[in-house]
C-alpha cells in the first residue's frame, strides 16, 4: 500500500511542477512572442487557458497533501524532511491562494498601466511557487532514497 500511496503522490507533485514549469517557461512566453504588443488577445486566451482551472488545482494540492500525510502514516520515516515539504506545500498552496483569488481579479479589472506590473508580479509569484513545490518535490526524492 505504501508503493501506491507514494507514486500516486509523487506523480501528482510532479504533474504539478511540470505544469507549472511548462506554463512560466514555455506557454507565456510563447504567448508573448505570437500577440507582440496586442495585449488584448494576449489576455483573451490567457483568460480561457486559466478558466475553470482553479479548483482543479486545489483538488491536485488537496491530494497532494491527503497521500502524503498517507505516506507518513505508513512510513513514519524522515518525518523531518516531510515536514519541511509540507511547510514548502504551505507556501506554495499560499501563493497559489493568492494569485487564484486576489490577484487574478485585479489583472482581468486592470488598466493597460496596470497589467505591465501585474504581469511581472506574476513571473516573481509563479517563479517563487515553483521553487517552492520544485524543493519540495526535491525533498520528497532525496527522502525516498535515504
Amino acid at each position: 500500500m505504501t508503493v501506491v500511496v507514494a507514486i500516486v503522490h509523487a506523480g501528482l507533485a510532479a504533474v504539478w511542477v511540470g505544469g507549472m514549469a511548462y506554463s512560466l517557461f514555455v506557454v507565456q512566453p510563447k504567448m508573448k512572442k505570437y500577440f507582440g504588443p496586442d495585449d488584448e488577445g494576449r489576455e483573451a486566451l490567457t483568460t480561457v487557458i486559466a478558466s475553470g482551472n482553479r479548483w482543479k488545482v486545489v483538488g491536485l494540492i488537496a491530494t497532494i497533501a491527503l497521500t502524503g500525510a498517507v505516506g507518513l502514516a505508513l512510513g513514519p520515516e524522515h518525518w523531518g524532511i516531510h515536514a519541511v515539504k509540507g511547510v514548502l506545500l504551505l507556501g506554495a498552496s499560499g501563493i497559489f491562494w493568492y494569485v487564484s483569488w486576489r490577484h487574478w481579479p485585479r489583472r482581468v479589472f486592470s488598466t493597460e498601466t496596470e497589467l505591465v506590473v501585474l504581469r511581472r508580479q506574476l513571473v516573481v509569484l509563479a517563479g517563487t511557487m515553483l521553487g517552492l513545490t520544485g524543493a519540495a518535490f526535491a525533498l520528497g526524492v532525496a527522502a525516498s532514497q535515504l
